[in-house]
């Protein structure tokens, strides 16, 4: 039904409403229509991942806001210069022929079956002498006898066959409307463009948040211990019981400069992560968090510096978030990588599931727009699934190698 009819009804739209653009009728009808058939395209693609196992990304530009009349004229413009919209447009046509024979053909495979069985049910007695079933003429209970038997061949062919031709609908759609090279390449450009934006805007605010905690803490206590210091100097032979007080004072505020610097480094790089790997440094994260972490972590070795950082910093983010705003009572980390044998590449996969009461939102708050930016930068995604009521599951991937075993 989707191939043959809406399929071909909107090929037929398509090609009236670009037609009358010579009339000025179709500047305003084309967007509608393509919009459609970006729905009915994007329909596909999604029966694609759930029936096929086959992933078929969008390639379409972004488009400008329809706007009055000068927006919906633009955005028609756009859309004509998108090299996606004539693929969908050839996709379309496909689709109602030899997508709708691919479509068609497992399900009339099985009914086709199924007839034999009905001729054998009794309806032999109506059509003998008149049907042919496939090469079987009905002629008596003998010949309907036949008809059943080639009907549950049928049927039992189809469970072998039928796979197939669906898997082949799908990879035309994938043939015809998955990103082109060019587009993937514009795709890839365009992500290195904001993540590099972003990079650049993530180094700039934890310089800043360095050196804010530098001014404000450790930088502040060494002024004070030093003015101590130089009170200490003038008064250690008037008041020796008062310079004892500033030197305990300066000797606190020594140690407490100390602490603050260690946790300033600790939080621009933990040590437990430079010495033993992103492995440790989350099972020692899940300890030191308020409420009980499960973590299951099964890492073999060590990757790159810049991608257990981001890692690690995002794993603590996560957990800081379940821990203040979920209200949950247990949590589960889980981190395993999977790799490629053949190229060695993989996939660094961390999950967080908390027992709390969902509702988070990645679009509210900075902290997940924060994890997202970092993940940016090693081409990694984010996943948040988070009905009300819970529970909370975050899932991070990021495309890495394994360095170190």
């Amino acid at each position: 039904m989707l191939s043959l009819g809406v399929s071909l009804a909107l090929f037929i739209a398509s090609v009236l409403s670009i037609a009358f653009i010579v009339l000025g009728v179709g500047l305003f009808t084309t967007p509608a229509v393509m919009h459609l058939v970006r729905m009915h395209a994007n329909q596909r693609r999604q029966l694609a991942r759930d029936w096929a196992d086959i992933t078929v990304l969008p390639p379409y530009r972004p488009l400008p806001p329809a706007e009055g009349a000068g927006g919906v004229v633009a955005r028609c413009m756009r859309l004509l210069r998108d090299p996606a919209t004539w693929r969908d447009l050839g996709w379309l046509l496909t689709d109602a022929v030899f997508g709708f024979v691919t479509a068609l053909f497992p399900a009339a495979l099985i009914a086709y079956g199924i007839e034999g069985l009905v001729i054998f049910a009794g309806v032999w007695r109506a059509v003998q002498h008149d049907y042919w079933y496939a090469f079987i003429p009905v002629e008596g209970f003998g010949t309907a006898t036949l008809c059943a038997g080639l009907g549950a061949l049928l049927i039992v062919l189809a469970t072998s066959v039928n796979p197939y031709f669906i898997k082949g609908h799908f990879l035309i759609v994938k043939g015809m409307i998955s990103p082109s090279r060019g587009a993937q390449l514009e795709q890839r450009v365009e992500r290195l463009y904001e993540t590099r934006h972003d990079a650049v805007d993530s180094s700039a605010a934890e310089l800043r948040r360095i050196e804010r905690d530098l001014h404000d803490g450790a930088q502040a206590r060494l002024v004070a211990m030093g003015m101590s210091l130089g009170a200490i100097e003038a008064l250690i032979e008037t008041d020796p019981a008062q310079a004892k007080k500033l030197l305990a004072q300066a000797r606190e505020n020594s140690a407490e400069a100390l602490t603050e610097l260690r946790d300033l480094v600790r939080g621009i790089h933990p040590p437990v992560l430079a010495e033993r790997g992103l492995g440790d440094a989350a099972r020692a994260l899940a300890l030191r968090m308020q409420i009980p972490v499960e973590a299951d972590v099964e890492l073999e070795g060590r990757f790159a510096e810049p991608v257990e950082s981001a890692a690690y910093f995002a794993i603590s983010e996560v957990l800081t978030n379940a821990a203040k705003h979920a209200q949950a009572e247990r949590v589960w980390l889980d981190i395993h990588f999977s790799e490629a044998v053949d190229t060695g590449e993989g996939m660094l996969r961390i999950a967080v599931t908390d027992d709390g009461r969902g509702g988070a939102d990645p679009r509210k708050g900075s902290g997940m727009a924060g994890i997202e930016r970092r993940l940016g930068q090693f081409d990694g995604i984010l996943a948040v699934s988070s009905p009300p009521g819970g529970p909370t599951m975050v899932t991070m991937e990021i495309p890495c190698e394994m360095i170190g075993r």
